[in-house]
């Protein structure tokens, strides 16, 4: 049991009786830790002197950051603990988006002729199915879920090198993801989107997934053996059973547990899951 879930078991709150505790002991030193790391339990209120100073935290990490947090750490109809490790990430996140922004600009403004890669066109790809997402995330209201999407975006547009062919579509992602992102942090998204055109963010009308970009030539298929993922294979879409139990077997990962051994049973979900029993 961690510290954090011993106090809760007592009804203890890192903010409010364990001050006493920890005065008690000696250990005052340590209160700022807890509540960083546990958060606080107790609901904020001026009785117990724990209630977070907006013009401060708005100050130290900008109120983007804060909006975002507040939006991305649960469902907006319930109750969460206030951290400032969850505020950081929340901050981290809009930092990372300035750095690859920016280190895409160049590219991005020096588009040159060519057939876009594989790549490019697996991350336009993506970037339509989070807007088909996002969409849907918020008429449901799910802001939390809208917001974990555009991160996996933005993990997606890190992970890959693309070329100066590339440079239309990296554009057309990085505006869908501005755009997406406008509503929980204004500010970074209208000034990353000065960069990219003249008209301001706040007057773009968020677009329609494009019905050409959400049908992919490969899919992504985990793969499960007893009953525990072992390895995620790509396999052309519409492959069949038969082709996709091929390529699992073909996989370097998958060869430690496969190699010799023939299925007891396969279930395979068409495009999306192929479990296999030995």
């Amino acid at each position: 049991m961690t510290i954090g879930e011993f106090l809760r078991s007592k009804g203890i709150s890192p903010g409010d009786n364990a001050s006493l505790l920890l005065e008690a002991l000696g250990l005052s030193s340590l209160l700022s830790q807890l509540e960083s790391r546990f958060g606080e339990p107790a609901k904020m209120s001026k009785s117990k002197g724990n209630v977070v100073d907006p013009s401060s935290v708005i100050e130290r990490f900008g109120a983007d950051s804060v909006r975002l947090y507040v939006l991305f750490v649960g469902p907006i109809e319930k109750d969460f603990e206030w951290t400032d490790e969850g505020l950081q990430g929340a901050h981290r996140f809009l930092r990372r988006l300035w750095h690859s922004f920016h280190s895409h600009l160049e590219l991005i403004k020096n588009p040159q002729d060519g057939e876009p890669s594989k790549a490019a066109r697996e991350l336009r790809g993506k970037a339509h199915k989070t807007l088909e997402k996002y969409r849907r995330d918020m008429q449901e209201m799910s802001f939390n879920t809208a917001i974990a999407s555009l991160m996996e975006l933005l993990n997606e547009i890190q992970r890959i090198e693309l070329g100066p062919q590339d440079s239309n579509y990296l554009k057309e992602v990085y505006e869908l993801l501005l755009l997406m992102l406008y509503p929980f942090a204004p500010h970074i998204s209208e000034e990353l989107w000065s960069f990219l055109r003249d008209e301001p963010l706040f007057k773009a009308s968020l677009p329609e997934p494009d019905p050409s970009a959400l049908s992919v030539d490969w899919l992504e298929i985990p793969v499960q053996i007893n009953g525990k993922l072992r390895d995620v294979i790509k396999a052309p879409a519409g492959a069949s059973q038969e082709e996709v139990l091929n390529l699992a077997y073909a996989s370097e990962k998958l060869s430690t547990w496969l190699s010799g051994q023939t299925p007891k049973r396969v279930i395979y979900v068409p495009g999306r899951a192929l479990n296999i029993v030995i």
